[in-house]
Parts: structure tokens; sequence; C-alpha cells
């Protein structure tokens, strides 16, 4: 029994209780104890085995080989599953500083068009009227011109 508890008690303590649970029966609990404050809490679930004491002799310690593998598996996958969270918390953030960065020294580089002209506010620069205004039309669509004028159409179709 205490061979199988060894791999689990080199990282933390374990409490073990007995308790007779009537005249033929005990109840074993098998307590890991926090190895660390930031540790998950899975990583403290407890061990219960009830039985006959003859049944006990023979069976915990199999039960608690088979117990200690798996809380090892859970402390290495939650080890394994944490170092991949703050490796992608880590490139997510370098990512972000380096759009930053970018959107920074693209902003430096082409100047803004409110400070581009130092033209009164009463006079309007030549490239910021719209090419409708500059020619007298408003609309959508561009002026008809005479060869686009004479061209017949026939149910949307030129012709």
């Amino acid at each position: 029994m205490f061979v199988e508890l060894m791999p689990l008690l080199a990282g933390r303590t374990v409490l073990i209780t007995v308790a007779k649970v009537d005249d033929k029966t005990l109840r074993v609990n098998v307590i890991p104890a926090q190895a660390k404050a930031d540790e998950n809490p899975a990583l403290t679930t407890p061990l219960t085995y009830t039985g006959p004491p003859e049944e006990l002799d023979a069976e915990l310690g199999k039960h608690l080989a088979g117990y200690v593998q798996t809380h090892e598996q859970a402390a290495s996958t939650l080890a394994e599953a944490k170092a991949t969270m703050e490796a992608a918390a880590k490139a997510a953030q370098d990512e972000a500083k380096r759009k930053a960065e970018e959107h920074k020294k693209a902003t430096q580089k082409s100047p803004s068009p409110i400070n581009a002209g130092a033209a009164s506010p009463s006079s309007t620069p030549a490239e910021l009227v719209p090419a409708s205004a500059a020619t007298g039309t408003l609309g959508l669509f561009p002026p008809t011109t005479p060869e686009r004028a004479s061209t017949q159409t026939k149910g949307g179709l030129a012709l």
C-alpha cells in the first residue's frame, strides 16, 4: 500500500483515515493535500474505499496504484494545458503589440487630410470639391454624352 503511494507523496502530503462502518466493514479515505495555493482543486480529490478488512488487504494496493497513476496524469494534463494557454496568451499579446506598432508607423507616414493644407476655412481646395459640383451636374450617374443619348434602347438593351 505505501509503495503505491510513494509517487503521490513525492510532491504533497497525503492524509489517510480509517473508520469502522459496521462489524464487518471499514472505510479508508486517502486525501491528498494541496501542494500549492494556486493548484487546481481536482488534484486534491480524495479516494474512498469501503469493504471488509480482508478485501481491503487484498485490493487496496491495486486501487491506490490506479488512483496515483490517474492523479499524475491529471497533474500532467493540467500543467500542459496551463502552459499552452500561457503561450497562446503571450502570442496574442505579441500580435496585438505588432499590429499596434504597424498602425502607429502607418499613421506617422501618411499625413492627415485635415492638417495637409494651409487653406483658410472659407476656401475649399480644388481636390476636395466633388466632380459633380465642378461640372454643374448632380447625381449618381455621369452626364449623358451625345453618343449615348442617340442610342435607342428596347427593354433595357441597346440597339
